[in-house]
């Protein structure tokens, strides 16, 4: 079908959804020779997926949409590193979001009350003002999990274990703020931690550049990780 959809070299080829029947070793090479032919014809691919990792896998630039909106247009890094709404940020990828209100704006970086803490948030949306409700997001593979609390130039919160999950490469920990709020970390074999079973107490932080702060959405999607 592709061979033929291509012999007459057209400028775009849209693909909705062209792998989702396969199993995920052999979809994740057809990713692979996907990307090989589009760079060998040279034609535009519009790639239409509900599965984020494949978007960030096979994109050079990434639409979301959002009931018929688009949220945002941007390079894979843009989307996942720089969210632009709460939702984009949710959407792709699993992504801690901490309810947070602002205390203060100076230059591009905001202080914050989340989770029972105060801390510093890089802020990119310059119409973020002092008082406004706002969401704190932190990807999971950048907390640092640590049963002291940390010092330096990180933000911390304190948060209850509630589930641990061996997912291979990282141990999955669900954790619950005594705010309420459920975080994600993936605590890799590098990190050196006693063994952790649900009930320990522990502190979850973040260099201060792994977070950024965007303006407050659905208040639904905020107090739970989306993956």
């Amino acid at each position: 079908a592709l061979a033929r959809a291509l012999v007459n070299y057209p400028s775009a080829l849209l693909l909705d959804e062209p792998l989702g029947a396969l199993d995920l070793k052999l979809r994740q090479t057809m990713q692979l020779e996907l990307k090989r032919i589009q760079r060998e014809v040279g034609i535009t691919f519009v790639f239409v997926t509900h599965d984020q990792e494949e978007a960030l896998t096979m994109s050079d630039r990434i639409a979301v949409m959002n009931a018929g909106r688009v949220e945002q247009i941007g390079t894979p890094e843009e989307i996942y590193h720089q969210p632009a709404t709460v939702f984009v940020a949710g959407f792709i990828g699993v992504a801690n979001l901490i309810p947070a209100a602002v205390v203060a704006v100076t230059g591009d970086l905001a202080t914050v009350d989340a989770a029972g803490h105060r801390f510093g948030v890089p802020v990119t949306d310059e119409s973020i003002r002092p008082s406004d409700s706002a969401v704190v997001m932190v990807r999971p593979e950048r907390l640092h999990i640590s049963i002291d609390r940390p010092t330096g130039d990180t933000a911390a919160v304190e948060a209850t274990v509630e589930a641990l999950v061996f997912q291979g490469p990282v141990l999955r920990a669900s954790l619950r703020t005594d705010a309420g709020t459920e975080l994600v970390a993936h605590i890799g074999p590098e990190d050196a931690l006693p063994m952790l079973r649900p009930g320990d107490r522990l502190w979850a932080s973040w260099d201060l550049d792994a977070a950024c702060l965007l303006r407050s959405g659905d208040t639904a999607a905020e107090t739970s990780p989306v993956s």
